[in-house]
C-alpha cells in the first residue's frame, strides 16, 4: 500500500502545445505499482487552460477547489468543486479556469494510454508556453 500527501509529489508544469498556467501531480501511476490507472492532480491558475486536445481513451475527473469550463467541442459546461466529468475516447476537450482562484482537479486514466497518442487541436498552437526543465507531457 502507497500513503502520502498529494503536496509531497512535485508538481510539474505539462509541457503540451495550448496548455497554459497548467501544472500536474502524478499522483500514482505504474511506477508506484498501480497496474490499471493513472491519478493526477492538475492544477490551474486563473485564466489557465489545458490544451483542446483528444485522445483514444476516457478520463474521469473530479473537480476538488475552484470553478470553471470544460470544453466538450465547441460547447462549454461550468464546473465547480463537488463536479464529476466523463471525458469519452476521442472526445475533443478542454479545461479552463474561469475563476479568480486555483482551480483543482483529480484526473483518472488507463495506464494502456501511456505512449498513446494525443491529437492537438491547431489553433492551440499560438499559446504554447515556453519549454520548462520541469516539464511534463499531458496525456
Amino acid at each position: 500500500m502507497k500513503v502520502q500527501r498529494s503536496s509531497d509529489v512535485p508538481l510539474q508544469e505539462v509541457q503540451m502545445e495550448g496548455a497554459a498556467k497548467c501544472q500536474v501531480r502524478w499522483l500514482v501511476s505504474k511506477t508506484d505499482g498501480a497496474p490499471n490507472f493513472a491519478m493526477r492532480q492538475f492544477e490551474l491558475q486563473p485564466g489557465g487552460h489545458t490544451p483542446r486536445h483528444h485522445h483514444p481513451y476516457e478520463h474521469e475527473i473530479y473537480i476538488l477547489e475552484g470553478e470553471g469550463e470544460a470544453w466538450e467541442g465547441d460547447r462549454a459546461h461550468p464546473m465547480k468543486a463537488g463536479d464529476v466529468l466523463l471525458v469519452t475516447p476521442d472526445e475533443v476537450h478542454q479545461f479552463r479556469n474561469t475563476g479568480s482562484t486555483v482551480l483543482k482537479m483529480l484526473c483518472l486514466i488507463p495506464n494502456s494510454a501511456d505512449n498513446r497518442p494525443v491529437g492537438q487541436r491547431p489553433e492551440c498552437s499560438q499559446v504554447a508556453p515556453a519549454p520548462s526543465s520541469a516539464s511534463v507531457p499531458l496525456q
